[in-house]
């Protein structure tokens, strides 16, 4: 009898265990606010922290917001819309497009990620950027009897080993604006042999993840879910860049005009995890910092890595990258914090790192 018993707990632990797979795509974050610290690369941690809102009447408009009003948005590779809401796409890449201003937008933004279970670590009205916390997608996690049971008593022990991030950039256009969400991603690995200790690495970004979000975004903006899923699943053909060589500057080479190309520069700055300090629209430029890892770690972090940093201090280095359109074709470059076409090492592996995230 105790046998019969058991064998019919087992089947009820794999009858649930079964139903837990059929969920598993499910998005369901959770803030990691009191996570160990992570090894990242720059973000805008460095940045003010002021969650408060920008006073009204005062100034809310970065240089890109204000040299936006003169540029018009590009032929879109792929538009749908619903109403004053619509998704253009280019690659891999998505954004949304609305017929509102940035004011009207700025609250149910930031309204959308704290009901999505995020809090927000960067709240910059002036510039158009928020970012939230690094948070876990609990849903990953098994839905088995034992965690359905006692889940609440020892949710604690329980990690899916990935955490996430996501920032939201806002640019005014002469009609609205453009919203674009990027993400960020980490994971835990063991740094031995004998599996006894972790560390956090960074992982690809997501462009699936982004796309949901945004998709998320369209319903809290007014759109039904099934218009949301019809928008998300348009399609279009891949853009390509390249790099190349101009005199003996490295620059990308996208078969885009300038419109188009600004925007899929910023979201690849974004992604890369690029502290973009501010941006002008009307001039091409966007501003940039790289910011050193923990100078008390060991070793360096993401960035540290690929521009052949250390573990010792170093001071921020500044960039700007540059945005010239010709036609239907762009050139990307990298320029030092002067304005002085960049030449070095550094500037050949911003360019890859620029390139390969548009490719």
């Amino acid at each position: 009898m105790k046998n019969l018993s058991r064998l019919a707990l087992l089947a009820l632990v794999a009858s649930l265990a079964a139903c837990s797979v059929l969920e598993s795509d499910k998005i369901d974050y959770k803030s990691a606010g009191k996570a160990p610290t992570l090894e990242v690369p720059p973000d805008l941690s460095q940045l003010s922290r002021d969650n408060r809102y920008a006073i009204p009447g005062g100034a809310v408009t970065a240089n890109s917001y204000q040299a936006g009003i003169a540029n018009a948005p590009g032929i879109p590779t792929a538009v749908a819309n619903i109403g004053d809401v619509r998704m253009e796409r280019s690659g891999t890449q998505r954004w949304i497009v609305v017929n509102r201003t940035p004011d009207q937008l700025w609250d149910p933004v930031k309204d959308f990620w704290q009901e999505s279970g995020f809090l927000l670590t960067t709240d910059q009205r002036n510039l158009g950027i928020m970012e939230t916390d690094w948070a876990e997608n609990r849903a990953k996690l098994p839905q088995d009897i034992i965690r359905g049971t006692l889940g609440k008593l020892v949710d604690s022990v329980y990690s899916t080993g990935e955490l996430d991030r996501f920032r939201t950039r806002l640019e005014r256009t002469p009609t609205g604006t453009e919203i674009f969400i990027s993400h960020r991603g980490m994971q835990e690995v063991y740094n031995n042999s004998r599996q006894d200790q972790t560390v956090w690495q960074p992982r690809p970004s997501d462009p699936e993840l982004e796309t949901e979000f945004l998709r998320r975004l369209m319903v809290k903006l007014g759109v039904s879910q099934e218009q949301s899923k019809i928008l998300a699943a348009t399609t279009a053909t891949p853009k390509t860049a390249t790099i190349a060589k101009v005199g003996n500057q490295p620059v990308v080479q996208i078969s885009e005009g300038f419109d188009r190309a600004w925007r899929r520069v910023g979201l690849a700055l974004d992604r890369t995890g690029f502290t973009v300090e501010d941006r002008d629209r009307s001039a091409g430029l966007y501003f940039v910092r790289y910011v050193p890892p923990n100078p008390d770690k060991k070793e360096p972090g993401f960035f540290g890595k690929l521009f052949g940093g250390s573990s010792k201090t170093e001071a921020p280095a500044k960039f700007r990258i540059s945005v010239k359109g010709q036609g239907e074709s762009t050139t990307v470059s990298v320029l030092n914090e002067a304005g002085a076409p960049e030449t070095s090492v550094n500037a050949e592996r911003i360019v890859k790192v620029i390139a390969d995230d548009l490719r």
